[in-house]
Formats: structure tokens, C-alpha cells, sequence
């Protein structure tokens, strides 16, 4: 699966704007009641999904087969390809063309599926059948998946993000192993940095936040920032770790050349996800990425040796290295389904199924979300892949938390990091004002 800052916050813009009329029009009450389906009453069920692509769909439904032969009388009706507009449309409207089982690329949508109680809370499920969340899947997946308390969702595969680095350039460049802190990745980008007049011929690293993954919120979990403090308001203003990773990012921009100079580069890049990504023409020795880039690479192989480790981290943190941002699929039950009892069985099959979470890692080429599934011995990890897995099991590993209005705080905080690298605003002033604009959206939410 694929995700890019910029489809990811472009879903949230229409989310935000939606956000609280879903909590003012679904919040439902479970009608699921008893379907039969324990009994061995033949129950049928529909399943809404993301997924497009020949190979993810083929996944997906290798996956419901297996479950489907485990439980001969639930039979599952997939749909793929359901943008969460269209999700949040029949949730809302409910009746018999509804879905029963829902999943979603967006997990900033957690908070409002939660609050507006259109997606069931699972905790009495996974208490009946004796699981524990806590144990059962890594701690930053698991935190994505609920909300004040909630556990409206559950994790289906995972995305981290890390570094990959050209080693053909590295050496080249005299540099023996990728950086781990902030201060070695500064100076490993300023010796892979080749100018070409008023432009380069290699950079080291861009930093800007319009380049593909580099966002605000992949710099800051390495960082270990708190977004909101325990009262429910806004603590980008106050947490220092924030003020600290704004700085460090307009720093090195200034070091690399100037935000003007950087950005002109960037016009030259080819799309995200093809073989003209900048990392595999090599216009950038240094990046950002998630582990779907090794498949990727694999598919449109380079002209350079290359290797993944984890981003670095400030220096000041330097045991903390090997965490970094983490992502994913959630899936769980609607709310108006009344076959929530089957529709249960098939979301805890293929969350907490071991084979069935592998099987479908390996397919799709993701993040197992168990604990179990990320030591298991059948999924496939080439070392440039076991770097993502090593990032979900490390416990300071981080997500953007859940709010009731979606993501609209990161949006916020998008918006005053465009401003603040371009020199538009004043880094205290500007976090101040994003702070406010963001509490009081969440008031406006409630």
C-alpha cells in the first residue's frame, strides 16, 4: 500500500470539512445483536475496503477465502476500492446497502469514526474472547486505532518510515554508515551535496515539506513531540521538542542552500511513485521513505547500490535511535450493522490471525501489525525491508495521535510549516497562532 503526504492530506481537508457534521448526524446506537452466525446460522456480510491494485485485491480476497473456509457459514461480499468520502456517506445513512465490515487508509479519521460512534467500539469483543490489545499489537498501532478510550478500530498492516541512502554515494563521499543523529545526517548532507551553477547535480538530502514524505509530523516522531497536553488542548506551542524540530529543518535548509534554491531543484523531481522519484534518479543521495520504497526499487531498479536504516534522531536523544513514524490500515464494525457478531469474527481473523496478518504482509508488501506477526519466522524480510519491521517493535516508535475533528491539526501544522520554512512567520508567534487555530477547531468540533 501506498501513502503520500500529500494524498494523505488532501483526504484530510474533505475529512476536516466533514468532521462535524458526522458527529452531529450519526451518532447511532449498536443495533448488532445476535445474527446466528455462532449457532452455524448462514450469515452473509459485506466488507468495504481500500484496496485497488490487481495484486492488493488478490491479497485481500485470498485472505477472505482462507477465513471463509474456517467459518463455512459466513460468507463475505468484498467491495473494493471505497474512498472514506463514500464510507463516511453510507455510515451515515445506514439501512440494508450499508456495509457491516469497514476499513480505512486514513487513521486520522479514528477520532471522529470513535466520537460519532459509527464504527462499534470493540473492547467488549476482544474482552469476550480473551485478547489483549496491549500485548497483542505494537504500541504505536495500537494508539492510532482508538480514541478517548475507544477502541472503534484495529490495526490491518502498517506503514514506518526510515532512510534510504544511496551507498554508492556514500562512499564517494567517504562516509562509512548511514547517520544516526541529527548532527552526523547534517554533515553526511552537506558531503553528498554536489553543486552544478546555480543549481546541484546531487543532493544530499531535501528538507523542505513539500518533498513527498518529508512532513512536519514524520520529523517530529523523531523527536518523541507531544502534540496535545493532558487537558485536551494544543501543545505544540509549549512542548520545546516542537519548536526544537522546526528549527533543526529551516537550519539545515539554510545550510543546503536556501529555501529558494532548494525548491527550484524540486520542480525538476519526477513523480513520487515511479522511476523518476528523485532518490532512484539519484537527484537526492538521502531520503525519506516508507518500506514500500524496496518494493518500488525492485521494480524499477537503480544504477547505484543502496541500503535503508532508521532516520536519525536529535542528539540529545541519541538512545532513542532506531524509533520513527508509524501508520497504517485500520478496520473495524459498523455501528448500524446488524451482523455485528460475524462481522467480528472476520475483523479479529484478520487482525489478530497470525498467518493470515503475514500472508498478507508479504503479498502487499507492509508492516505486520502484531506482535506475533512481526517475529514471525514465515514472513519475508530481505535486511533492507527488516528495518521497518525493526521500527514497529522499537518502543519509541510514534503516530499522530486521534482527534475528534480528524487531522485538521495537522493541516494547521502543515500550514505554519510551509509559512515558517518559506520565512512568512516567526517561529514562537506562528506556533502560538497554529496552537489557537487549532483549539478552537476542536471546541467548534465538540
Amino acid at each position: 500500500m501506498r501513502r503520500t503526504t500529500r494524498r494523505t492530506l488532501a483526504a484530510l481537508t474533505a475529512c476536516a470539512t466533514t468532521a462535524l457534521l458526522l458527529t452531529a448526524c450519526t451518532g447511532q446506537s449498536s443495533t448488532g445483536g445476535d445474527d446466528g452466525s455462532a449457532e452455524g446460522k448462514d450469515v452473509t456480510i459485506t466488507f468495504w475496503h481500500g484496496w485497488s491494485q490487481d495484486t492488493e485485491v488478490k491479497a485481500i480476497e485470498d485472505n477472505i477465502a482462507a477465513f471463509e473456509k474456517l467459518h463455512p457459514n459466513i460468507h463475505v461480499k468484498p467491495v473494493g476500492n471505497i474512498a472514506d468520502d463514500k464510507l463516511e456517506q453510507a455510515l451515515r445513512g445506514g439501512g440494508r446497502d450499508a456495509p457491516d465490515v469497514v476499513s480505512s487508509f486514513t487513521t486520522d479519521n479514528v477520532g471522529k469514526f470513535c466520537a460519532a460512534k459509527v464504527w462499534a467500539d470493540l473492547a467488549p469483543f476482544l474482552k469476550k474472547d480473551g485478547i489483549d490489545p496491549a500485548t497483542t499489537f505494537p504500541a504505536g498501532m495500537l494508539k492510532y486505532s482508538q480514541f478517548e478510550g475507544n477502541q472503534c478500530a484495529l490495526p490491518l498492516l502498517g506503514d514506518s518510515y526510515g532512510l534510504y541512502y544511496n551507498k554508492t554515494a556514500f562512499a564517494a563521499a567517504g562516509i562509512a554508515s548511514p547517520p544516526k543523529t541529527f548532527s552526523e545526517f547534517e554533515a553526511a548532507a552537506l558531503k553528498l551535496t554536489i553543486a552544478e551553477g546555480d543549481s546541484f547535480k546531487q543532493l544530499g538530502f531535501l528538507p523542505n515539506y513539500h518533498g513527498y514524505e518529508t512532513a512536519a509530523t514524520r520529523y517530529l516522531a523523531q523527536y518523541g513531540a507531544d502534540y496535545f497536553a493532558a487537558d485536551g488542548k494544543s501543545n505544540i506551542a509549549t512542548d520545546p521538542k516542537v519548536a526544537a524540530m522546526f528549527a533543526w529543518q529551516k537550519d539545515l535548509i539554510a545550510k543546503l542552500g536556501g529555501y529558494d534554491k532548494l525548491e527550484k531543484y524540486r520542480t525538476t523531481f519526477g513523480e513520487e511513485f515511479s522511476a523518476k522519484n528523485p532518490f532512484h534518479t539519484g537527484q537526492v543521495a538521502m531520503s525519506l521513505d516508507g518500506e514500500w520504497r524496496t518494493a518500488s526499487i525492485a521494480e524499477n531498479p537503480v544504477s547505484f547500490d543502496w541500503a535503508t536504516a532508521p532516520f536519525p534522531v536529535p542528539d540529545d536523544q541519541a538512545a532513542t535511535y532506531g524509533r520513527g513514524y508509524q501508520t497504517g490500515t485500520i478496520i473495524g464494525i459498523a455501528n448500524s450493522s446488524q451482523k455485528q457478531t460475524a462481522a467480528w469474527q472476520l475483523v479479529k481473523y484478520l487482525t489478530t490471525d497470525t498467518d493470515a496478518v503475514v500472508s498478507f504482509a508479504n503479498a502487499i508488501h507492509n508492516v505486520p501489525s502484531t506482535n506475533a506477526a512481526l517475529n514471525s519466522p514465515k514472513l519475508t524480510a530481505d535486511p533492507n525491508f527488516k528495518t521497518f519491521i525493526d521500527i514497529a517493535k522499537n518502543p519509541h516508535s510514534s503516530t499522530t495521535p486521534s482527534s475528534i475533528n480528524g487531522g485538521a491539526y495537522q493541516l494547521s501544522l502543515r500550514n505554519f510549516g510551509y509559512d515558517y520554512e518559506a520565512g512568512k512567520t516567526e517561529l514562537a508567534a506562528g506556533l502560538a497562532a497554529t496552537a489557537k487555530e487549532i483549539d478552537e477547531a476542536i471546541v467548534q468540533a465538540k
